[in-house]
């Protein structure tokens, strides 16, 4: 008699499980599965929230994400959603605009911080808003960023 309770608290642990399912969209709530599989030493950007749909990854810098020349195309150019820096010394700093200027207003993310996983609510230096609106990145020193940091 006394293995039945056991039974039943196992069963009842069962149902709650198949009752309370994790959806795919919770399981993947964030970028922490995305970094964890990303190389060390690039910085990585992403078409969707949460770090789905990957446009690419860059060890460099690239002026123009739209020029057709890095591994950055024409097809990323103004469409990141989360942004990724697995950098092993320095932070990254996204840009509005093109060219070696490096102009349009700026955001940075740190390797400490690591990802970004929705750019929705972020805004560049220049007040504009960040998603869907990077176009050239570059890597850089802690204070070339002056307080504007992904979150």
């Amino acid at each position: 008699m006394r293995k039945l309770p056991a039974v039943l608290t196992v069963m009842a642990t069962a149902a709650l499980g198949t009752a309370l399912p994790v959806s795919t969209a919770h399981a993947a709530a964030d970028c922490h599965d995305a970094w964890s599989g990303a190389t060390p030493g690039y910085m990585y950007a992403y078409d969707g929230a949460n770090c789905v749909g990957f446009l690419g990854k860059y060890a460099g810098w690239d002026s123009n994400w739209g020029d057709g020349i890095g591994n950055y195309q024409a097809s990323a150019t103004n469409k990141a959603s989360s942004i990724l820096n697995k950098g092993q010394t320095l932070d990254v700093q996204f840009f509005n605009g093109t060219g070696s200027g490096w102009t349009g207003g700026y955001i940075c993310l740190s390797r400490n911080e690591g990802f970004a996983s929705n750019l929705a609510d972020d805004e560049f230096s220049s007040g504009a808003t960040v998603n869907n609106a990077i176009s050239s990145h570059r890597w850089v020193v802690y204070t070339a960023c002056d307080n504007h940091w992904a979150e």
